[in-house]
Formats: structure tokens, sequence, C-alpha cells
């Protein structure tokens, strides 16, 4: 054998469960309800699936697939496109799995991040046949170490009946002790978690399973895809620069201190630029309690500005990964890696304090925020862990820019064509343009900020026009609103490729 893999293979009873990727993925039935490591294309299972793609070639079956959030492109792209995939839950992020869910050939399940973990102890996802798992080794008393990314497995690992493990050495040894695994017992019978510091530790540092239900261990050197992030350009360097001063404002009402409160930056560029911000201020020893850590994370701990940060996932560039992959030994202390209903729960969120910054796609005037659907009905990504943090945040701000698509479209519409976080749920709202803070405003208050601060200059006086007819019609109502004229921007998109039209005065 090997001698990478007996350093790596601690149970050694283990050791005739090795076997190919083919084999592993012969295990798989029709119909079987398949749990899967990885938490936004970090620490996924790579090479079993693949194997399952190919034999979709040949073979007509079909699976469900739950994950922690979104994979790489061997799930969401490969095995998707054979046509292996019936449904999907709950995160995506690949075009290839987006299009067959758009094209109604995947039935797709979106969902807050941190709720599937109760739906597995219920029994609504299930029951799971198979977890494949990525790990970066099994110890000798049977933990199952994660790689990076822990996500939903350590629920699946309680839950599935059998479990194909994929040992990637490609991942450094010292991951091993980032992650603290630790998983609430069953509702009604659960103690509060006991955490009051984002440093404490809860668990232990890897997955305990019963060692019969590893049927199969594959050896993988598969790295983890790059994340897609793009890196900051002007606009989100001054959507940065408004957000520090807004803090900066905080700090100065007595709100918030120089290190201000545990911070939570959610998937993409955009949010990834304006933490990137943080990089040359004045702020220190600053927190990070996410469900990701992308690049900006790692550089602010390079710029000594973040002292610890915990999540569920590691999402790196590709050239990030090599700087912190080749010498995590520098990062490790200052990092931890957990499950996703414990990065996600809303009790830590809001007992911590956090400070949640997500990106939307678009938001309305009265601060409703849509992150998931283009113009209603085609699906983005999902909603992934936004509404665990910006329901129960301190300060739930959201991020975009106030325009898409070369100028064509405004991300700041009469009514979203999509609700995920009502404006019950929104605090703050960032564009180039400017921010709005939306705290302790009724609703006709807010309406007039977004629109002064933060629309793009083409459309102020188009969603100007819309809001005083809509007044005037209403008779000043609370929220007013035209229903006959609220969705029309996105009618006109759909028409002309083009939110804009001619102003009427009414």
């Amino acid at each position: 054998m090997d001698p990478r893999i007996e350093k790596r293979l601690g149970l050694k009873q283990l050791v005739d469960k090795v076997v190919s990727a083919d084999e592993a993925a012969a295990l798989i039935s029709d119909g079987d309800v398949v749990g899967m490591s990885g938490f936004t294309r970090a620490g996924d299972a790579k090479v079993v699936p693949m194997a399952l793609a190919e034999r979709a070639k040949n073979e007509k079956f079909k699976i469900d697939i739950y994950t922690g959030a979104s994979l790489g492109p061997e799930v969401d792209k490969y095995l998707a496109e054979a046509g292996a995939i019936r449904k999907r839950g709950p995160f995506i992020g690949d075009p290839g799995i987006r299009n067959l869910i758009n094209s109604g050939e995947v039935t797709y399940v979106d969902a807050h991040l941190s709720h599937n973990a109760e739906l597995v102890r219920q029994g609504i996802i299930g029951p799971i046949k198979y977890l494949i798992m990525e790990a970066a080794a099994i110890t000798e008393d049977g933990l199952i170490i994660p790689t990076t990314s822990v996500g939903n497995s350590p629920i699946f690992a309680q839950y599935a009946e059998n479990i194909i493990i994929e040992l990637n050495l490609s991942h450094p040894e010292s991951l091993i002790g980032i992650h603290d695994i630790y998983v609430p017992a069953q509702q009604g019978e659960r103690e509060p978690i006991p955490m009051t510091n984002v440093k404490e530790r809860l668990g232990e540092i890897g997955i305990r399973v019963a060692p019969e239900k590893i049927k199969a261990i594959v050896v993988s050197e598969e790295p983890d895809a790059p994340s897609l992030i793009v890196p900051p350009d002007e606009e989100t360097q001054n959507m940065a620069n408004i957000l520090l001063d807004f803090f900066r404002s905080e700090i100065k009402a007595g709100r918030l201190t120089n290190s201000l409160m545990p911070l939570q930056s959610g998937v993409g560029s955009v949010a990834n630029a304006v933490l990137d911000g943080f990089a040359d201020s004045e702020f220190e020893n600053l927190v990070v309690a996410s469900e990701v850590l992308q690049d900006a994370v790692f550089n602010l701990i390079d710029a000594g500005k973040v002292s610890f940060a915990a999540a569920t996932s590691i999402t790196l560039s590709e050239e990030l990964q090599k700087k912190v992959y080749g010498n995590l030994e520098r990062y490790a202390d200052k990092l931890c890696l957990r499950p996703q209903e414990i990065s996600n729960h809303p009790e830590l969120i809001r007992r911590l304090g956090l400070i949640s910054i997500n990106t939307a796609l678009e938001l309305d005037i009265y601060g409703n925020v849509n992150s998931t659907h283009v113009s209603g009905t085609k699906m983005m990504n999902g909603i992934g862990g936004s509404g665990d943090f910006a329901r129960n945040a301190r300060l739930g701000i959201f991020v975009t820019k106030s325009y898409a698509k070369g100028g064509a479209i405004s991300s700041i519409v009469p009514m979203v064509s999509h609700v995920d976080h009502t404006e019950h749920d929104v605090d703050v709202i960032v564009t180039e343009q400017g921010i709005a803070d939306l705290r302790g405003l009724a609703p006709k208050e807010r309406a007039a900020l977004i629109i002064e601060n933060c629309a793009h200059p083409d459309f102020k006086e188009q969603l100007r026009d819309y809001y005083n007819r809509a007044v005037e019609a209403t008779g000043n109502s609370q929220t007013p609103h035209i229903l006959e004229e609220a969705l029309s921007w996105h009618v006109n998109l759909a028409k002309n490729k083009t939110m804009k039209k001619e102003v009427t005065n009414a």
C-alpha cells in the first residue's frame, strides 16, 4: 500500500475497504437519496461523482443529491449534464445544473442552509442511502477528518445508512485539528449551544461514525475547484469605502468599537471585495464568523487585521489556494471549521451580535431583497445562508451594484420580482452610489432614502415618478404601490431587454 495512504488511514481495519472509484460508484442505485460533502466548491467528493457520470453514459439512473451548498463541476456540471440527478438541494452555483433547473429537468429545493440538518433529523430529507464524503484522514480512533469544508457532513454521517470516503491526499495533513464538530441533539432534548465567543471550541476534531458504516474508501488527489470570484473593481472598492465610513459613524455614535463585532460576508465577488476593503483601514483585531472564508479573509489575516476566522468552508481562488494550503500551518491557529448548522445557527448569530454582509440580486424601494430569482422565475444560485444571517444579525447589510447588464437593468425596482428577505430583515443597503440606513424608518421614509442614495442616476427619475404616482393613487397609504405597474419594469425587460422607459408626469 502507498505509504501516504497508510499514514492517513489510521483505522487499519478499513484497509480492505480501499477500492476504485468505479467500484464505489457501482454501490449507488437508481432512486437513492445521496448526501455529499462539500460547501461552495470546497471539500466536495470528486472522483466517485465522475465515475457515476461515466456510468450514466451507458445506464439510466437518477438520484437525489443533498449537500452543504454548491459543489464543483464533478457533480453540478458533469453528473448533472449526464442526466443522473433527479432532485438537488440546498444551493447551487454551476451554470450547468442551473440551466437544467431552469428548464425543469432537475427539481431543486432551495433552502436556508441552517435548516437542512433539521430536515434530515425529521426524515423530510431521506432516508439517506449513502454519504459520499471527502476526508483528509481517518484517525486511529475512527474520526473522519473533513478537508476544506464541513457543511452538512456530520448530520449526513449520523443518518446515512452507508458511507463512501474519498481519501484526498492532495489536501495537507495540517488540516487535522482545525475542525470543530459539534452536533446538537434532537429538538426538545438539546441543551443550549455553549458558545459565547467565536474562538470557543465545542466538539471533536473529526466526525465520529461506526466503522461498519464505511463501505468503501477511494483514494483521490483532485484539488478543490477554485472559486469564481473576480478582483475588486472601482465600483466595489467604492462600496467598501462607503461601508467603512458607515462603520466609523457607528463608532462615533457609540454603537461599535474599533474591532466592530464578528463579521459575516456572503459568497461572491461583491461581498468579498467589500470585505477586502478593510485591509487598508484603521480597523483591527477583527473576528470573522461566517459560512465561507474567501480570499479577502486570508488577505486580512496577512495584513494583521483579522485575529480569528470561523466558518464551515474555505473557498479560495487558485492563487490563494497555493498560498494558503502550501503554508496552512501559518494560519491554522487562527481558523476553525464547523458544521453549517453551527456556523449559520440563528441562536448564535443573535447571541454573538454578528455584522452580516450579503449580496442582493435586486431590491425594491421599500427594502425587500431578492437574492435568488432573475425576473422572479429563473433561479440564480439560491438563498444560501443569507437569510440565516440577515434576520438574526446585529446589522443585516446588503450590497449590490445599482445596475446590471451594462445599464439595461436597475438593481432597484418598484417591487422585487421574488422576495427572499423582507424589509424587516434588511438594515442597511449599499451600492456604488451610496448607502441607505433603514433602521427605524417607515416604508415611505425608506423609499425616499433608497431612491436618492442608492439608485443609479439613469433610473432615479423613473423611480421617483413611480413612487409619487403610487402615493397619489393610494391616498398616501402606508406602503404605496400601483399594482398594475409594480412589476412593469420586469415586463419591459422581458419585451425590450431594458428596464428603461419614457417617464410620464401624472
